[in-house]
């Protein structure tokens, strides 16, 4: 009987231990205020691994998928200096979580000649 009565409680225990969970990281955002950096599509330039044409910028050299703005925002992506034929420089502000950029602000800077 105390053979039972000490594998039911060793057995409990051990429920008990591995239902605890280990805390969740808080996702940790970046923010990036009036930084200029590459803009384009992340397939087609950046070589990201996507389902379809998706505008991504690269940030500190590290190419981010954008949330907040699409790739045909600024224009034809698929046109002669489209983002998908061409990377541009845009000056962005805004916040990196999850790997993903979410943009609060895009503004294209000119093509210098």
């Amino acid at each position: 009987m105390k053979g039972t009565i000490l594998t039911f409680c060793i057995g409990f225990f051990a429920f008990i231990a591995q239902a605890q969970t280990s805390p969740q990281k808080p996702a940790t955002a970046k923010v990036v205020t009036k930084q200029v950096v590459d803009i384009a599509c992340g397939e087609c330039q950046f070589k990201m691994k996507g389902k379809d044409c998706e505008l991504a910028v690269k940030i500190d050299g590290k190419p981010y998928f954008v949330d907040g703005k699409g790739i045909d925002d600024f224009g034809d992506a698929h046109g002669k200096h489209g983002f998908c034929n061409a990377v541009s420089k845009a000056e962005v502000t805004g916040e990196i979580v999850n790997n993903r950029f979410k943009a609060k602000e895009i503004k294209l800077l000119p093509v210098k000649k």
